[in-house]
């Protein structure tokens, strides 16, 4: 029994996640759901509570690592009858995990619905939001069935609506479906989406804790972080950072993708090393197959090879070697794949899903993709490594509306730093080292793909 409980203290966000039937509400409770949010309606005011988050050391578990705290305290906050204070404020929770190589919150969303019900109301009270909504991805379409569901069960046992548990706190909790675009991870395009709006980010200042949804004070937090107040609230602040002692404070969801043995979830506390996730935990490289490198947190984030797996995966220690710990979601890159290829299909997938708000995104991921499809298929020239690194540049932080042309260009600059040789091969030689056979093919799909977006090019001339 001893052991269950210590796993339990360790994997705090998975322990209640049940895939096949997620726990029903009397179920939940049982377990040891809803009294997080018990002990902070009944037991603190939101200023206490938002000192708990603080001094947890929570951090936004969506890739950017900011604490969660302090993003919560821009929210103004008001005494009671004061005139200037605002009819709504709202809480967001983002949902549209359309990160390639991220698959952590479907987890959480499909296996355990109401801790994500008891995380909002937590957030909601802390911040004085009265009305919230999870921004879902279109396609999770049993996790909506299944947040429905929880949160019908939580009106029902009033833990949702007017006066929960006879408190004086109010909340109502919507559920809206993204028409998916990768761009709605960015928290301001997420709000224009939910306002019914096109999808494009906002500028800042003014901040959503300001001026957000509707204009009126707004929190958007990822599933993962949400998830995680239920339990600091129940178990303290000593328990959460005692979870990951030499580590940013608590678990982290880490995921593994590619050809391993053994591609999955795994909650870990935080600061689990890349050699620990890919070897332990994903199982290695499958058989005949040798490791290269890998991207350590989703799609945008840079390229780490063999001597970084002994780097711990949590904020600060990947940013020392040059990456981002993202979503913590692994895309491992083997011997037999040609990392060119690799880059140019990810760079067409961020070319796609650019809004087209601004230049050098709108222009720069095309033409990367242009670039990179010549030297993939046999036609390059040395100049295009020049213009590539250039690109990196033109597309680089503070240089465009949002970060997604920057983050489109971390795998693109790590590649052409640590595969240079595969660059070189592919533009002296017109093949890979790989595949030789294929590049019929890859010709064909990559003439393609030029043509296409030859003729985007045009029509948006044309406008």
């Amino acid at each position: 029994m001893s052991e269950q409980i210590n796993n339990n203290d360790l994997k705090p966000l998975t322990q209640w996640v049940n895939l096949q039937q997620p726990l029903a509400f009397d179920d939940y409770c049982q377990a040891g759901g809803y009294q997080g949010a018990k002990i902070a309606l009944l037991q603190h005011q939101p200023n206490e509570v938002l000192e708990i988050v603080k001094n947890s050391g929570l951090k936004g578990r969506g890739g950017a690592g900011f604490p969660t705290g302090m993003k919560w305290s821009f929210v103004p906050m008001f005494a009671e009858g004061d005139e200037d204070a605002p009819d709504n404020k709202y809480l967001v929770a983002n949902a549209d995990e359309m990160e390639p190589g991220t698959f952590k919150d479907r987890l959480l969303l499909e296996g355990a619905p109401h801790q994500l019900v008891e995380a909002m109301i937590i957030a909601a009270y802390t911040i004085g939001a009265n009305k919230a909504y999870i921004f879902l991805r279109g396609e999770y379409h049993l996790a909506a069935k299944r947040l429905q569901q929880a949160i019908g069960e939580a009106y029902q046992n009033h833990w949702l609506g007017g006066n929960i548990q006879a408190s004086k706190f109010c909340l109502d909790l919507y559920v809206h479906t993204s028409a998916g675009r990768y761009i709605c991870g960015e928290e301001t395009a997420l709000i224009n989406a939910l306002e019914g709006k096109r999808a494009n980010p906002r500028a800042k200042p003014p901040f959503p804790q300001v001026s957000g949804l509707f204009g009126k004070p707004t929190i958007v937090n990822n599933v993962e972080t949400l998830c995680n107040l239920p339990h600091i609230l129940k178990n303290g602040i000593e328990w959460f950072q005692g979870i990951a002692p030499n580590s940013d404070a608590g678990s982290k969801i880490y995921g593994a993708c590619g050809r391993v043995k053994n591609p999955g979830l795994w909650e870990l506390p935080m600061g689990a090393t890349l050699r620990e996730v890919l070897y332990q935990h994903a199982g290695g490289m499958q058989d005949g197959l040798q490791f290269r490198g890998l991207l350590p947190g989703g799609a945008s984030t840079d390229f780490l090879v063999a001597e970084h797996l002994d780097t711990p995966m949590d904020y600060d220690s990947i940013a020392k070697v040059g990456s981002r710990l993202g979503t913590g979601g692994l895309i491992v890159l083997d011997d037999k794949n040609c990392p060119v290829a690799m880059v140019l299909n990810l760079l067409r997938f961020f070319a796609q899903e650019s809004c087209g708000w601004c230049t050098p995104c709108r222009d720069g991921t095309p033409w990367a993709v242009e670039v990179l499809a010549r030297i993939e298929h046999g036609q390059g020239k040395k100049e295009d490594l020049d213009t590539l690194e250039k690109l990196c540049d033109f597309m680089w932080i503070g240089k465009t509306y949002c970060a997604l042309a920057p983050g489109a260009v971390e795998p693109l600059r790590s590649a052409l730093k640590y595969f240079h040789d595969d660059f070189l091969q592919h533009i002296e030689h017109g093949c890979c080292h790989y595949d030789p056979a294929s590049i019929a093919k890859r010709t064909k799909i990559a003439q393609s793909h030029i043509q296409h977006n030859n003729a985007a090019n045009s029509s948006m001339a044309g406008q």
